[in-house]
């Protein structure tokens, strides 16, 4: 997709394109509001760049975030397993959090088993 020069500086977009860790599904919105985009990035980013978290941690939680249920982005998660391989996390601490981001989909059966069991007390039985 062809973009269209900010008319506002976006120092953290650049530098994320610099760096290989932009992600081209960003690019329409930064085509319609670069300005949007650049705020968007500095929520998403500024908590690793003052580093108060390892970036070993800031890698796992990113790892996380990628395999969750909700974001699923698989560039991302082989991207953050490299880096924290990279950094000297081992093939278990990965593995631990993929196993504690798995429960998020346990919200599946929070949502949907009280409300099959309402809806089956309140209908009529089938009959054999």
């Amino acid at each position: 997709m062809t973009q269209t020069p900010p008319t506002v500086p976006t120092p953290l977009c650049d530098r994320l394109r610099a760096a290989g860790e932009w992600n081209p599904l960003w690019d329409p919105f930064y085509a319609l509001d670069p300005e949007w985009t650049e705020k968007f990035i500095a929520m998403g980013v500024t908590p690793m760049l003052r580093g108060v978290l390892d970036p070993k941690v800031v890698e796992l939680i990113a790892i996380a975030v990628d395999a969750s249920c909700t974001h699923m982005y698989v560039p991302g998660v082989r991207r953050h397993i490299r880096k924290a391989l990279e950094l000297g996390a081992t093939k278990e601490e990965i593995a631990a959090v993929l196993q504690l981001t798995s429960v998020l989909g346990i919200h599946t059966m929070s949502l949907g088993a009280p409300i099959l069991l309402a809806e089956l007390s309140s209908a009529p039985l089938p009959t054999a």
